[in-house]
């Protein structure tokens, strides 16, 4: 049985607020050519890792990525979806998006999680979401897998670790 490891971060004010701060985007994390930006939306939630073993280091352990999940806010904290492991951008009707990784970059607060811009695409029904095709994740705070704690004693425990961030939403022009 496993068992969860909830681990409470102080995180910044960012934790409470939905005001998207003005960020100066990386040149490796910009939005593709020919894309305009449809919605910015805040994430409040946790990231979720599991105590285990790397394929190729047999007795060593550490946290490994499953996955997000938060709820999404607009600027004036009206909740407008959810984002999960995929992961998946899902909107209240029902519209979501899967991305993949293009690009990383370390985010400034060496604390937090990295930066990214992914690609998107339409998993589900025409929305809100349906004509996402590339998003970044900005202004991230806290989230990082945690530094110590995952031994043989406690492998396939989880920790949630919560984070904020704002996703930047893009579709073509």
């Amino acid at each position: 049985m496993k068992k969860t490891l909830i681990l409470a971060l102080a995180i910044s004010a960012g934790m409470g607020g939905n005001v998207f701060a003005q960020t100066s985007i990386p040149p490796s994390l910009q939005a593709p050519a020919g894309e305009a930006l449809i919605a910015t939306v805040h994430a409040k939630g946790v990231q979720i890792y599991e105590c285990r073993a790397p394929k190729d280091a047999q007795g060593k352990f550490e946290w490994a990525f499953t996955g997000p999940e938060a709820e999404l806010a607009d600027a004036q904290g009206k909740r407008v979806g959810k984002h999960y492991a995929g992961p998946h951008w899902e909107a209240l009707d029902g519209s979501k998006v899967v991305g993949t990784v293009l690009q990383k970059a370390d985010a400034p607060d060496a604390n937090a999680i990295p930066w990214l811009l992914l690609g998107a695409k339409s998993v589900g029904p025409d929305g809100a979401f349906s004509r996402i095709n590339s998003i970044q994740r900005m202004n991230t705070v806290g989230g990082k897998a945690p530094a110590e704690g995952c031994t043989a004693a406690n492998a396939g425990e989880s920790a949630r670790v919560a984070y904020t961030a704002d996703y930047l939403l893009y579709g073509r022009r």
